[in-house]
């Protein structure tokens, strides 16, 4: 493929093909485009000119890249409501995503000053962590630690270790119902481990969100942290 003085400049008409392949569902959210050099060969030219059709896809919002990863097709940003019943699975079956948690860590351990503040403890008294991953149509969209005061939910370790949903594990130790006593939402950058899990770039933006979910009684039966992609979940703030 040759540039011709008058006609569609080529990088331009590599941009209008790519497109095409999105809009065509050849690339659906979140797959990988052909490295540079399957695209130069496809297209007859050089490397040079292939970028800058990428380019083009990249301030259209429609790709995004990641520095050694390569392109990946973007995704619309998942909805996701927080607000006094926060509900991974309600939150993205509303949003028309399917959701799916997958465990990383289960582990025992003393409490740290800050996380016996939140969950009404002593500092090093016993909690339960569930660190894991949550997606959206395959797609890793946020990494968590969740922390279980052991002592005022008995049975929580086994119960989480048969479910990965949080909701029906405190259902399992008689909590059938809990409530956000409060939400704190930070920006924060992804460390090597996080960005591993969630396919971004170490130092790429998240949004953290730091919660203590409490039960009927106004007890703490939750302390949980949540690292958020940022390009793909719009956090909306419910009353």
């Amino acid at each position: 493929m040759r540039e011709t003085s008058g006609k569609t400049p080529i990088w331009k008409a590599i941009a209008d093909a790519l497109r095409s392949d999105l809009a065509e569902g050849r690339y659906v959210p979140g797959d990988k485009l052909p490295t540079e050099a399957a695209l130069a060969e496809r297209f007859g030219v050089n490397r040079h000119t292939v970028r800058h059709g990428v380019s083009a896809l990249v301030e259209e919002g429609l790709i995004r890249t990641r520095r050694g990863a390569g392109a990946f097709v973007a995704g619309t940003p998942t909805d996701y409501a927080i607000g006094r019943r926060v509900r991974f699975h309600e939150n993205l079956i509303a949003a028309g995503r399917r959701p799916e948690k997958r465990v990383l860590a289960l582990e025992e351990r003393a409490a740290t000053t800050g996380e016996a503040k939140a969950l009404d403890l002593a500092p090093g008294d016993p909690v339960f962590a569930y660190h894991g991953l949550s997606l959206a149509d395959g797609q890793p969209i946020a990494v968590f630690e969740s922390l279980f005061p052991l002592a005022r939910l008995t049975g929580i370790a086994s119960a989480l270790s048969e479910t990965s949903s949080v909701t029906e594990a405190l259902s399992a130790v008689g909590v059938p119902d809990y409530t956000r006593a409060s939400t704190r939402l930070t920006a924060v950058r992804a460390t090597a481990t996080q960005a591993l899990h969630l396919q971004v770039t170490e130092g790429d933006p998240l949004l953290r969100s730091s919660g203590v979910n409490v039960a009927g009684t106004g007890e703490p039966v939750e302390y949980g942290r949540t690292w958020f992609a940022g390009d793909r979940v719009t956090l909306t703030l419910e009353g």
